[in-house]
């Protein structure tokens, strides 16, 4: 049995609509460029401006996230890569599953998946207190910086 193939340069005629395959191509490429930019800022300010990877602590990250820039700094490298991670792993999916019933099921838990981190991972940035009210007998649970006066 041969496989046949299109003469060259025969007009391939394209469906209408919008091309998910290229502009998941595209965010590929252009979130990929912004991501090296991102993640060597990070490692940048957490390990060589700052003390090292030894003042990395939860204060660290409590004095960071008082600030409105870095909550929405680690909010774009969050999505960025979330997104970037789950486009590549649905292009294996589209690459290595067969099946009617396989594919479209792993596509979706896929989904489902990536859209319960990015709300849980964008909630924790945003709503992150350091020092939340607690009784006294908790008290010593919080941080040297905070204050156990209520």
């Amino acid at each position: 049995m041969s496989v046949g193939l299109e003469a060259p340069r025969t007009k391939v005629v394209r469906k209408r609509g919008v091309n998910w395959e290229k502009w998941g191509w595209v965010y590929m490429r252009a979130s990929g460029v912004l991501l090296v930019v991102l993640v060597f800022g990070h490692l940048f300010v957490n390990l060589y401006a700052g003390e090292g990877v030894s003042a990395i602590d939860f204060g660290f990250v409590a004095g960071k996230w008082a600030s409105p820039f870095w909550q929405w700094y680690d909010l774009a490298l969050l999505w960025l890569a979330l997104i970037h991670g789950a486009n590549g792993v649905r292009t294996l999916i589209n690459d290595y599953s067969t099946g009617r019933i396989v594919q479209p099921l792993l596509k979706w838990a896929l989904l489902g998946s990536t859209v319960i981190l990015l709300i849980l991972g964008t909630l924790v940035i945003f709503t992150f207190d350091p020092c939340p009210p607690v009784g006294p007998e908790s008290a010593d649970l919080l941080p040297s910086f905070c204050s156990t006066l209520p």
